[in-house]
């Protein structure tokens, strides 16, 4: 068999195993929206309020917080992995929280690496907001919570852009998950594919996993779906970036 028909058979058997909606595909496609969703929500509920607090309150330490953010947005995944692996394991400050290998260890992982993300570029976007549009609201005798909101109003295509921003990296993660998730499916096969249903196994642990089994066509199938994805995320962004 040549390549070429090694890599057409592939694809092919990819796109029967996706439109067959095969439970083991589906299983792992909804640990990843799940985990990533969920973090990047409390990332968002972390992060905007956070931008929020440095661009309008003078604090100490306030310079050494956003040097803090621009740092963890390029926080190494497999460092936040180990780190919160060292944490929960039994042996771990945190073992009796019994986080060792469950989604939400994959949950907090996500939420410490995607945070800084979504805070940076949310700053970014409240720091383009003209200054004229707050010192209106102060002049027309609104307080502070108004010159926020306005602020927010003005900067919300930003902010949508960074929450998207957030998820996109979340989706595409696959070191701290890997480290704290243990890329987990429960026993039994199902239709001749994979492990079982997927505990917490996510499409790129997933990818990780068959490629180095040899199951090719399984492979492509999670990076098909995870590709449309991500990319669906990065449409949503540039099209509010335009609208901005």
């Amino acid at each position: 068999m040549s390549s070429v028909d090694f890599l057409f058979q592939g694809i092919i058997r990819a796109f029967e195993l996706i439109f067959s909606l095969n439970p083991y595909i589906l299983s792992i496609t909804g640990v990843s929206i799940k985990v990533s969703g969920t973090a990047t929500i409390l990332g968002t509920l972390t992060a905007i309020p956070l931008a929020c607090a440095i661009t309008f309150l003078n604090f100490r330490g306030r310079q050494v917080l956003i040097t803090l953010i621009n740092t963890g947005m390029g926080l190494p995944s497999v460092f936040v992995g180990l780190f919160i692996f060292l944490m929960i394991v039994p042996a771990g400050p945190f073992g009796f929280l019994k986080l060792y290998y469950t989604q939400e260890a994959m949950i907090l992982a996500q939420y410490i690496l995607i945070t800084p993300v979504i805070c940076g570029i949310s700053l970014a976007a409240i720091k383009a907001v003209p200054q004229p549009v707050i010192d209106t609201v102060y002049t027309l005798g609104g307080s502070r919570k108004d010159a926020v909101i306005a602020m927010l109003r003005e900067a919300r295509f930003g902010l949508i852009t960074s929450v998207l921003a957030g998820l996109g990296r979340a989706l595409a993660e696959v070191g701290a998950i890997l480290i704290v998730g243990g890329n987990i499916a429960y026993t039994g096969s199902i239709g001749g594919i994979g492990e079982g249903l997927s505990y917490t196994r996510s499409l790129t642990t997933a990818i990780t996993l068959e490629t180095s089994k040899g199951e090719i066509s399984t492979s492509i199938a999670l990076g098909i779906i995870l590709i449309s994805l991500v990319l669906s995320v990065n449409i949503l962004a540039n099209f509010f970036q335009r609208r901005e």
